[in-house]
């Protein structure tokens, strides 16, 4: 792999299957008595979060420590940064303590990039502004392989394999979503078929250039659907009134037990997290067999492991 990874674009498509498979090579890990590796003894992985997160910050943690490398955590809040230290210079002072790589969670889109270009160890994009995030689409791709595989690799093992055919729908707030960005990018590459369905007031002006179809109506793509991605609508993010109730957008973008009787039989329910219970997603379908989304987050360790052994020049080992 290369050294950084900032846009779900940098991945081939072979080496987006390599990280799949070595995921759930590490997953086989995950049943051990004794779930730590020796393999990236030595190593330091920093976590660099100037934005509050629950399951990346923690998921990258753990996958850090389960390959025995050291973790420094860092949080904006009670730093340096609070007295007006810049990221450049944060970034410096870590690569000082001796970081070989830094994973980064940042509100401004571009940051990991900029980043990059000032370190000498690795970059993980953790998620930037509304910009992307890589490992959560990798997480995303890796949970669809292990529930539904590609064609008539369902149930078989899926190592090998891409996503050809593997119809996803993306629901909800698109233009404030890194996660969608990340999901078109990466799904594509992998063969899947990507379709995103929201008010045109959250479809972003640039999505012509995407690799995916769009459209309004949510009920005509459930049919058709293998996959169906319920994303949060941001109002952290929004300057503006893009719907004119949440009422009104939970009925026509929601997703409910009624809505979810209109996915073929095989289909699967995901949604990166947070959730909206009632809102983008109703209860009984966040709990029902079809839903991934504790899954993901399992997953989410899973494939952060593979990143960082990848990475780190773990690839030459045997798990």
């Amino acid at each position: 792999m290369k050294r950084h990874l900032i846009s779900a674009a940098d991945l081939s498509r072979e080496e987006a299957v390599l990280v799949l498979d070595t995921a759930a090579e590490l997953a086989s890990v995950a049943g051990r008595p004794i779930r730590k590796l020796p393999t990236l003894r030595g190593r330091t992985v920093v976590n660099l979060f100037y934005e509050d997160s629950t399951r990346t910050r923690t998921s990258f943690e753990a996958a850090a420590k389960r390959l025995s490398a050291d973790v420094i955590n860092f949080s904006a809040k009670g730093s340096s940064v609070a007295k007006g230290e810049s990221l450049k210079d944060t970034a410096l002072t870590l690569e000082a303590m001796g970081s070989d790589a830094i994973v980064i969670r940042h509100g401004a889109s571009g940051a990991p990039h900029r980043l990059a270009g000032w370190v000498t160890g690795s970059v993980i994009n953790a998620g930037d502004g509304t910009h992307e995030h890589p490992t959560q689409a990798l997480l995303d791709a890796f949970t669809i392989r292990q529930r539904l595989g590609s064609g008539d690799q369902h149930g078989a093992d899926q190592r090998g394999t891409a996503l050809d055919g593997v119809r996803v729908t993306i629901v909800g707030d698109i233009l404030h979503s890194r996660v969608a960005r990340s999901n078109v990018l990466l799904l594509s590459t992998l063969g899947a078929e990507v379709a995103l369905v929201a008010p045109p007031t959250l479809i972003p002006h640039a999505v012509s250039s995407w690799p995916c179809k769009v459209s309004y109506d949510l009920d005509a793509e459930l049919g058709k659907s293998d996959v169906v991605m319920m994303l949060r609508v941001q109002h952290e993010r929004m300057t503006a009134a893009y719907f004119p109730s949440i009422r009104e957008y939970s009925r026509r973008y929601g997703l409910d037990a009624g809505r979810m009787a209109l996915l073929p039989e095989h289909a699967i329910v995901m949604h990166p997290g947070p959730m909206n219970r009632g809102v983008e997603i109703a209860a009984e379908v966040a709990d029902s067999p079809r839903s991934t989304i504790v899954a993901q987050v399992a997953n989410g360790v899973t494939v952060r492991m593979a990143v960082l052994y990848l990475m780190l020049g773990g690839a030459g080992e045997s798990l």
